[in-house]
This record gives structure tokens, C-alpha cells and sequence, in this order.
């Protein structure tokens, strides 16, 4: 049996899934891919992000096909795989990757405010200022954050346009050579691309909240395939603008080139890209804590805002007494690789249990 059946007035329209999945997959490792991605596979990085859009578009194949199977969520396919115990053990391995991937993003938007732009603010206040503003979003519901993940999108398409000014100041050798990696080169470098394209997962939460799931697919595709080629040439203008080594060496390539933008009313231009940045992460911590708060609902049976309460003293705790660079380089190393296996592997193993499952139930 279902039980993860939503009332029909919380779901919202298959169309919104594009934004769902595209905002979530745009968030912080926009600004920094680059210098990882230039030491794995310089030139033909182009190539790596390409192969980790495709892995994407397999994955949610993977992902629908086991929710024709399985109606729910996660939850529900995961009881239906292994039964209540294994199957909610699971489950909590999931919620704990929704956590970290909201931590992540939460505390890698707080280091690049610190750096940019107000090293002097301690780190928790701009915490409980994130921490409020998701929890004021979370209770109003599904349609409320699909309704924030669409803003997100829509408003600040915008920044993509001052990309084009660092056209002037390019150089567009530093395309060649094409095709000079191996192909270990680019598979590390789709790796280093990962981080950067994880977020779609997140459909194995919201997948209940959508009307009529199954003709959304193609919006969840559409919104990968826009993530990946926006990838694509954030990357390649970030070629043209640096050298090599200079590209690996810049920690925040996309907010380093945006500072060359002039304008006589504005001194430093990437202040305004810093702020306006706020509207692209707060989706993404907004939707990786709902899922994570949805999954204890679902297996717990308490109301959502109690382990949203829970998440947010844990997460503030930790930014009052660990919060420094280690800490962001600790949760990195925990979502890379292990976070990026568990979902590349656990999913594919996941429909095939599943699978196997049903045609025994036929014979």
C-alpha cells in the first residue's frame, strides 16, 4: 500500500518539475567547478560535463521507472525492495544525505559571503537568518517551495548575461588543443563535475507532489539538460577569460570574473552578484531540508516542523563552534564520493531489486 499519498490541493503541476530539478542543480558549485574541472581535463572539461549530464539523464530514468513500479517515494520503494527495517534503514541513510547536501550548501554560501563580502559578521548570524527563512517557507508547503524554486530560476537568469562582457577580454585559443585528454582525464574530471549536478535526486521525495507524476518525466529531463549546457558555457567562457594555470589556481572563478564588470554607478559589481546569489541557494537549502524533514515524517510519523527544529539546532550548533574551512572540506569529502556512489549505485540496484520483485509476484 501507498502511504505516501498527497492530498490533491498540495501537489503542484508537472510543469514546475524543470524548475525543481534545475534550481536544485544550480547552486554554489556554479561559482567554483571550474578549477577542479581545469586540473582533471583542461581544455576538454566541456567533455566531462557532458558525460555527467548524460549520467544524470540515465538516473532519472531510473527514477521514474522505479516510482511506475513502485508508487511513492523513496520511503515506499525502499520498504517494497528490503521491508519496514532494512528498508527505513535506507531510508535514513537518505535523510542523512539530504542534510548534509543542505549543510553543504548552506555553509559553502556563508564562506563565500565571508570572503566577498562581510568578513567581520560571525557565521551564525547569517545561519539563523537562513535557518528562519527556510523554516517560514517549509511551513507553507510544497506549492510554497515550488513556487520560490520557480522565482529562483526566473530572476536570476539575468547573471548569465554578465558572463558576456568577459567576451572582450578573451582569449579564444585557449579552446586548443581539443580531444589532448585520455579518457581516465575525463572521467575525473566528470567526477570533479559531479558536485555540481547533484540536486535532481531530490524527485524521489517530491515525486508524490505532482500531478499526474508519470507525464513530468520530460520536465525533469528538460531541466537537467538546461543545468548541463549552462555548465557548458559558464565553463567554456571561463577557457577563453583565463590560462590554464590561472583557472586552476582561482578558487571562485565565476564571481572572480564577474568583478571585471564596470559600471559608473557601481564600483564593485560583484557585490550585487554575491547578494543576488542569495535567491539561486535559498531553493536549494529550502528543498534539501524538506525532503530531509518529509523523510523523518514519513518513517517516524511526527509532524514535519518538529525535525525541522531538530536539523536547525544541529546545524547552528555546528556553525557556532566548528564552522571554518575544514568543516566545508569535511562535508565535501563525504558527499564526493561517497554521497555521488550511493546515488549513481543505490538507485540502479534499487529498480532492479524492485523489478525482480514484481515478476516473481507475476509468476
Amino acid at each position: 500500500m501507498n502511504q505516501a499519498g498527497v492530498n490533491e490541493k498540495y501537489k503542484v503541476s508537472p510543469f514546475y518539475v524543470f524548475f525543481l530539478v534545475h534550481s536544485m542543480q544550480t547552486g554554489v558549485g556554479v561559482l567554483s567547478f571550474q578549477r577542479l574541472l581545469a586540473k582533471s581535463a583542461g581544455t576538454d572539461g566541456w567533455i566531462s560535463i557532458l558525460l555527467a549530464g548524460l549520467i544524470v539523464h540515465i538516473l532519472i530514468w531510473v527514477i521514474y521507472k522505479i516510482f511506475s513500479i513502485v508508487p511513492g517515494d523513496i520511503i515506499s520503494a525502499n520498504n517494497q525492495a528490503f521491508g519496514k527495517w532494512i528498508g527505513n534503514f535506507f531510508s535514513l541513510l537518505f535523510i542523512l544525505y539530504f542534510l548534509i547536501i543542505g549543510m553543504d550548501i548552506m555553509i559553502s554560501y556563508i564562506n563565500v559571503i565571508h570572503v566577498w563580502m562581510f568578513e567581520e559578521v560571525a557565521s551564525w548570524a547569517f545561519t539563523v537568518v537562513f535557518l528562519i527563512l527556510i523554516y517560514y517557507i517549509n511551513t507553507g508547503g510544497f506549492r510554497t517551495i515550488t513556487g520560490i524554486a520557480f522565482l529562483g530560476v526566473i530572476l536570476t537568469y539575468w547573471l548569465l548575461f554578465v558572463l558576456f562582457y568577459a567576451m572582450k577580454y578573451s582569449d579564444f585559443t585557449n579552446l586548443l588543443p581539443v580531444f589532448h585528454h585520455t579518457l581516465l582525464d575525463i572521467l575525473k574530471g566528470t567526477r570533479s563535475t559531479s558536485l555540481s549536478m547533484l540536486g535532481f535526486e531530490m524527485i524521489v521525495m517530491y515525486y508524490p507532489f505532482i500531478k499526474d507524476a508519470k507525464t513530468s518525466q520530460k520536465y525533469a529531463h528538460g531541466g537537467a539538460l538546461t543545468t548541463t549546457l549552462i555548465t557548458v558555457f559558464v565553463y567554456l567562457v571561463s577557457v577563453v577569460f583565463y590560462s590554464q594555470k590561472q583557472l586552476e589556481l582561482t578558487i571562485w572563478p565565476t564571481l572572480t570574473l564577474t568583478s571585471i564588470v564596470e559600471l559608473p554607478f557601481i564600483q564593485r559589481f560583484e557585490y550585487i552578484d554575491v547578494s543576488w546569489w542569495a535567491i539561486v541557494i535559498i531553493p536549494n537549502m529550502t528543498i534539501a531540508f524538506w525532503a530531509a524533514s518529509r523523510g523523518f515524517k514519513r518513517i517516524f510519523n511526527v509532524q514535519q516542523k518538529y525535525p525541522l527544529w531538530g536539523m536547525s539546532i544541529i546545524i547552528l550548533l555546528i556553525n557556532i563552534f566548528v564552522f571554518d574551512i575544514d568543516s566545508l572540506y569535511i562535508l565535501n569529502k563525504i558527499i564526493d564520493p561517497y554521497g555521488v556512489l550511493f546515488i549513481a549505485l543505490y538507485l540502479p540496484l534499487l529498480l532492479v531489486i524492485i523489478y525482480i520483485k514484481k515478476m516473481r509476484k507475476r509468476k
